[in-house]
């Protein structure tokens, strides 16, 4: 089962990297999602499987301000996260940035806020897609209990291909975790229940 924990921005900088060793202390298989500026540092100073929360598909030259994959990929970044509901991009732009990941050897989770969504993405084979249902997002309501039926159906939609899928929005505790997986998905992706309390060792040692 793949962890994802999406750091947002809810911490910067030695912050981030003091969570990013907790996290590696507890369970150093999880994966975590970093802002750009902390990136190199959390990828240097950790073992952990690090992603970008963002990352565009320009090529190198210019194009200032983009955070383009030849940087992730010089960082030993592992990947990136697509299309967040907080940083939705056009679909022809997800499209161009999974090709441009799968050319350097880079994962792309994309995330799809409906059925719909998933289907359309599922023709661009990303590594994985993260079904989140956006109402639920940064919530205690986990969407393995309040979205339950759509939960089962994205599973099936990816059962006969390679791409992984991940559910999110409001997991919150061990019990959505378990939930998710006989729902049929291979990984959670959690956020604000581990960047965004007080104390994130509780559920990180849960899991």
């Amino acid at each position: 089962m793949i962890i994802m924990v999406n750091l947002k921005n809810y911490l910067q900088g030695k912050e981030t990297l003091k969570l990013a060793k907790l996290i590696e202390k507890i369970n150093k298989n999880i994966i975590v999602a970093v802002p750009s500026g902390d990136l190199e540092e959390v990828s240097k100073k950790t073992k952990l499987k690090v992603y970008a929360q963002h990352v565009d598909y320009r090529e190198p030259g210019r194009g200032t301000g983009y955070v383009i994959p030849e940087e992730l990929k010089s960082l030993k970044v592992k990947g990136s996260i697509i299309n967040h509901s907080e940083h939705r991009i056009p679909k022809q732009a997800i499209k161009k940035t999974i090709q441009r990941l799968k050319k350097l050897k880079l994962k792309s989770i994309v995330c799809a806020k409906n059925l719909k969504e998933v289907k359309e993405f599922k023709k661009l084979k990303p590594y994985a897609i993260a079904y989140e249902d956006p109402k639920l997002i940064s919530t205690k309501k986990s969407i393995t209990e309040y979205n339950k039926e759509s939960v089962i159906k994205f599973s099936k939609l990816l059962k006969n291909t390679k791409i992984i899928p991940i559910c999110g929005a409001g997991i919150n505790e061990k019990e959505d975790v378990e939930e998710a997986k006989k729902l049929g998905c291979k990984g959670v992706l959690i956020a604000s229940a581990v960047a965004n309390v007080k104390n994130p060792e509780k559920l990180l040692k849960q899991l």
